[in-house]
């Protein structure tokens, strides 16, 4: 497209596999009626893919030589408004968000994003009032991995990412489907988001847990509580009885249920304090 240099420093690498790109927007269930948020279009070639379906798409893209090409090369498209930015800026000003989205707040994020940013950005949408319907991401493999783990091999991540909604890997893309080629394969996963399972305090009380309980993963779960939560230890062993948990367990051998359960009997105790 055009003769450019990738910004290392910004994470840029193109994706050159168009049949991953025919994944990424079947995943996504796009409709015409669809606004879609991409993050970082680079060069261009998912956010044509994603204009082709008809949908109106918002893409934030931080470097101004890659905004202007693409300007260029999209002359005008009704269907797209191209904002110079930061991402982690307009998550952060959530008052500028009506901006954005004008006369709807349904959403999905389609992006194949800076493999440095996989962690804040899929927290950050999650955690919003109003989180994206869908989410169809680029990302690195090993963390793909990670996100879909289940007992007894699951993780904090995996965890509170599968709290919101249910995740899934769509497609295992090599190294080689990129320029530059980078180290690391990749993956698309899906974040399908699904209403929330607890009120606000219920689920601060939660997401305390769960910190308490991965602190220290090699140690027994109970011991992680008593220690990061202050809660007296027969507490504890009468909680775990009531679950259904060993003594001996540890963190990522529990499934979502089982800490669901867990914040249901120490609600009581943690909201006291």
């Amino acid at each position: 497209m055009y003769n450019i240099k990738p910004n290392k420093r910004l994470g840029q690498v193109f994706l050159k596999n168009r049949m991953v790109i025919s994944k990424i927007i079947e995943a996504g269930e796009l409709k015409p009626s669809d606004l879609i948020l991409e993050i970082g279009p680079g060069q261009g070639i998912l956010t044509k893919a994603l204009l082709k379906t008809g949908c109106q798409v918002i893409a934030f893209e931080k470097d101004p030589i890659l905004k202007t090409n693409l300007e260029k090369e999209l002359n005008q498209n009704p269907k797209i408004d191209l904002i110079l930015g930061d991402i982690r800026d307009w998550l952060k000003n959530r008052k500028e968000w009506p901006l954005i989205f004008k006369k709807t707040s349904n959403y999905k994020v389609i992006a194949n994003i800076p493999y440095y940013l996989t962690s804040y950005l899929i927290r950050s949408f999650l955690e919003l009032d109003k989180p994206p319907s869908i989410m169809v991401l680029l990302i690195q493999k090993e963390v793909a991995q990670r996100l879909v783990s289940q007992p007894p091999q699951t993780n904090l991540l995996a965890i509170a990412t599968q709290y919101y909604g249910q995740v899934s890997i769509v497609s295992h893309v090599p190294k080689e489907d990129f320029w530059p080629q980078p180290k690391i394969d990749s993956a698309v996963i899906k974040i399908q988001t699904q209403s929330k399972h607890r009120n606000k305090k219920q689920e601060n009380i939660f997401f305390q847990i769960l910190k308490a309980g991965f602190s220290q993963p090699r140690k027994l779960l109970i011991s992680n509580l008593n220690k990061n939560l202050k809660i007296d230890k027969k507490i504890l062993i009468e909680c775990f009885d009531k679950t259904k948990l060993e003594m001996q367990v540890r963190a990522q051998e529990l499934s979502l249920e089982q800490w669901l359960s867990l914040t249901d009997f120490l609600f009581t105790c943690l909201n006291k304090k």
